[in-house]
């Protein structure tokens, strides 16, 4: 495809995507590489599915929301294609996760 979209970002916004990978949180942190990207999650999804990994658009919302993270192993395989499209380092998002949290599930009596 042609006609790539790019942006340029300035030395205060390329600083503060810096400090937010570094430190999170997860949320804050890919909100700020999508629109340092400058790509809308219809193109990022698109682009993943060019990759062989399909994300629903109201699961990326979620993501930059903080709603939900990625969890599951093809979520995580995703975000390290996800890391790749926004033109971050390597495992920087996934980084931010943390441990996973625990499911707990109760039984109804």
């Amino acid at each position: 495809m042609t006609g790539q979209r790019t942006r340029t970002i300035d030395r205060g916004e390329q600083a503060e995507l810096g400090r937010l990978l570094a430190a999170g949180p997860f949320d804050v942190a890919l909100r700020a590489a999508i629109r340092a990207r400058g790509l809308g999650l219809e193109r990022i999804r698109y682009r993943l599915r060019g990759r062989g990994t399909t994300v629903s658009l109201a699961t990326l919302s979620h993501w930059q929301s903080g709603r939900c993270r990625p969890e599951r192993p093809e979520s995580l395989e995703a975000l390290r294609n996800l890391e790749d499209i926004l033109n971050v380092p390597d495992g920087s998002l996934s980084r931010l996760l943390g441990p996973p949290r625990s499911r707990r599930f109760h039984a109804l009596n």
